[in-house]
């Protein structure tokens, strides 16, 4: 999944070095995964009326529904 995560974005910036993606485990068992990006990329990351970012957390979901995982995908700065 953080794979996942790091080559979509990776494919929607102008500086692809710049994309970190940090996985964290809560106690519950959910998995958060941290997008950073360059300043200048926040936008495209998140889209318009945060399409983008919607997009990428479903089809990262998505990926996790086949490992019975749930995931949270938060967008810092």
């Amino acid at each position: 999944m953080r794979e996942l995560l790091e080559y979509l974005a990776q494919a929607l910036v102008d500086e692809p070095e710049r994309v970190a993606v940090e996985e964290f485990e809560e106690d519950d068992g959910t998995v958060v995964l941290e997008l950073s990006v360059a300043d200048d990329d926040y936008g495209k990351v998140i889209g318009r009326g945060g399409r983008t970012a919607n997009a990428l957390r479903t089809v990262v979901k998505a990926a996790a529904v086949k490992d019975n995982r749930r995931v949270l995908i938060d967008i810092v700065d």
